[in-house]
């Protein structure tokens, strides 16, 4: 039987270990995190089942923590926001940067272990780790690429320039920023970047009528519907 493994990012001590002692007797795992930047190092090391999330946290809050954990390491462990914060916006914050249930501080202990366990029960979320726009779709679990379900090969350099894209599509993306995340402070000669777009063109639009990279003439490239 394998034990669920839970993750408490919560900046007080006192709350943290009230949690943490209270589900290590129903058999649970616990790992603890005091702010959003020590919980991203966690994930990136660890499997979690689950993950508590306070939002008032020192260094990095519990909305930009789980921006960066969907957005960024694409992981897919379900969270419960656990927080004082009652006001809708907060609620509609937390849910649209990734979170899965919200439960307010004060609560029942009774009450956060059956939520845990609900969330763990459903599993990781399936639509974390899908990079997508129009018809093109990354996979980052496989960084398999596709455009209306057909596999496109692309180098390391093409993917990397379609992940960001797609990222911001519709929105333009500069030149200057593909050139930083491509290459940092040493960048090659322009015709480089030009180069790898028009490979990263001609391999979306293969076999397809309508072009879905464009360029905009002293403002950048976007992925366009």
């Amino acid at each position: 039987m394998n034990l669920m493994k839970v993750l408490i990012v919560e900046d007080n001590h006192n709350v943290s270990e009230t949690i943490a002692d209270y589900l290590e007797l129903e058999g649970v795992v616990i790992d603890c995190a005091y702010h959003g930047e020590s919980a991203i190092k966690l994930v990136s090391d660890n499997y979690y089942d689950v993950i508590i999330m306070d939002i008032m946290m020192p260094k990095l809050d519990g909305i930009s923590t789980v921006k960066k954990l969907r957005q960024e390491l694409f992981c897919p462990t379900p969270i419960l926001f656990l927080t004082a914060k009652d006001h809708l916006d907060d609620k509609v914050a937390a849910f649209n940067a990734g979170g899965d249930d919200y439960l307010l501080k004060p609560f029942a202990m009774q009450e956060l272990s059956l939520r845990l366990h609900a969330l763990s029960n459903r599993g990781p979320r399936r639509d974390v780790g899908l990079l997508s726009y129009a018809d093109i779709v990354i996979d980052t679990s496989t960084d398999k690429v596709s455009r209306e379900g057909l596999a496109i090969k692309l180098s390391r350099t093409q993917f990397k320039i379609l992940s960001l894209l797609l990222k911001n599509a519709p929105t333009i993306v500069s030149r200057k920023e593909i050139t930083q995340v491509l290459w940092g402070d040493e960048s090659p000669d322009s015709d480089s970047l030009r180069s790898h777009v028009y490979g990263l063109r001609t391999a979306l639009d293969r076999g397809f009528t309508e072009s879905r990279l464009e360029t905009l003439h002293g403002q950048g490239y976007r992925i366009k519907a």
